[in-house]
């Protein structure tokens, strides 16, 4: 039996979120927010928010992503907008997860409304 994969059972919402900051770090995400959501929403325990600097990287980091989460802990995530590439979202239940264009990132300011509610974020 290897180590590459750990039990479900043993899978926190911490353990998928530092798995997550690590991918998104070794592939070069910019502007890495995390925030905790937990006590204020029912959607997930973290959310983590993201730019890339094009298209072809923002669809690749969440292709890394998603392979690495089923690599690891065998969990296929639920994806939008990869093959676009101007906004990935991908939801693993626990922690929900946004990489943006920059300029699509700006538009939206997605996080302003959660950290306007008292939240830290940062990596």
């Amino acid at each position: 039996m290897t180590a590459a994969a750990a039990p479900e059972h043993n899978l926190t919402s911490d353990t998928l979120l530092e798995t997550i900051l690590e991918s998104l770090d070794d592939d070069k995400a910019e502007e890495l927010v995390k925030i905790d959501l937990r006590g204020k929403s029912a959607m997930a325990d973290h959310m983590v928010i993201c730019s890339g600097r094009s298209t072809r990287q923002v669809s690749s980091m969440a292709q890394n992503l998603m392979d690495r989460l089923k690599q690891k802990f065998r969990l296929s995530a639920r994806v939008e907008g990869k093959d676009i590439g101007d906004w990935v979202l991908i939801d693993t239940g626990d922690v929900v997860v946004h990489i943006f264009r920059p300029e699509v990132r700006e538009f939206y300011q997605l996080e302003k409304m959660w950290l306007g509610q008292g939240d830290t974020a940062g990596s």
